[in-house]
Order: C-alpha cells, then sequence, then structure tokens
C-alpha cells in the first residue's frame, strides 16, 4: 500500500472521529446551559468540527 493512500485513511478515520468529537461537545449539557443563558456555542466544539471536516476532506482527496 502506497504512503498517499496510508495518509489518507489515516485523516480519513481521524476526522470522523473529531467530527463525532467536537458533535459530542456542542450537544453536551453544558454546551445547552451555556447556549441557553450566554448564548453562543463552545468554540471549542467549532474547533473540533472544523478541524474534524478539513482532515476528512484532506483524507478522501488522498484517496483519489
Amino acid at each position: 500500500m502506497k504512503t498517499d493512500k496510508m495518509i489518507g485513511i489515516v485523516l480519513l478515520i481521524g476526522g470522523i472521529g473529531l467530527l463525532f468529537w467536537g458533535y459530542d461537545i456542542y450537544d453536551s449539557a453544558g454546551s445547552h446551559v451555556s447556549r441557553a443563558i450566554g448564548g453562543e456555542a463552545p468554540t471549542k466544539a467549532y474547533a473540533m468540527l472544523v478541524a474534524g471536516a478539513v482532515c476528512a476532506v484532506f483524507g478522501a482527496l488522498k484517496l483519489k
């Protein structure tokens, strides 16, 4: 297996994991309370979601 494909698989799996982790942070009870009181979601959740999406896209492009 080529190195590019291995990197693509790792990026894709890592990106999907970051997406799930970011969504879990965004959907947590503490996040619901902070959004209800302060009106804003935690930046950590957004950072995880964006990083996961970027990694998953680059991983999928490496597999082509």
